[in-house]
């Protein structure tokens, strides 16, 4: 008895390499940032503070460029003139992609949001997966968004994922 039964594949035979897979992609997430205001800063504290390391969590906080990146954190206001930049930057990024909005400014426009120039949110230009609200928010909320985000992670089946089916986002807090 294989992984393969007269030619077919057997069902729930790949179930324990998808959850091997989905345990490695969970503690290996390379991030790429996107720091645009003062949300940066909560978000540089979270990353190389002292007191809060993500690296200890599996996060590796500085990849070259977004094609080697499977997390974006966008994270401050981002105007409409910046949209574009972050749609390409994130269709550049391989699949499976995961997308967490920091910020009041980056959730929803935050007390810009009635400028002509301030996008309302960042999930008008791409799909989010974790909002931690905030303004701006905590290194704490941060890392708890991290960490929903890797028991996302655990717990999804690929297949699904890459067909965009079971797909809800996180709040941090909500």
């Amino acid at each position: 008895m294989g992984l393969m039964t007269n030619g077919t594949l057997r069902k729930g035979a790949l179930k324990p390499i998808g959850d091997l897979l989905n345990y490695s992609r969970k503690y290996s997430l390379w991030m790429f940032q996107w720091g645009l205001a003062c949300c940066a800063i909560e978000m540089g504290v979270a990353l190389a503070g002292p007191r809060y390391d993500v690296m200890r969590l599996g996060v590796i906080p500085f990849p070259a460029s977004p094609r080697q990146a499977d997390l974006i954190v966008i994270s401050g206001t981002v105007t409409d003139k910046m949209a574009p930049v972050i749609l390409r930057l994130y269709e550049q990024m391989p699949d499976p992609k995961y997308v967490i909005s920091m910020g009041s400014c980056a959730n929803c426009g935050g007390p810009y949001w009635d400028s002509y120039s301030v996008t309302k949110g960042i999930d008008q230009i791409i799909p989010v997966d974790v909002y931690v609200p905030g303004c701006p928010p905590r290194p704490e909320a941060f890392i708890q968004g991290i960490v929903m985000l890797q028991e996302r992670i655990q717990n999804e089946d690929p297949a699904n994922r890459w067909q965009g089916k079971g797909w809800e986002p996180i709040v941090v807090g909500g």
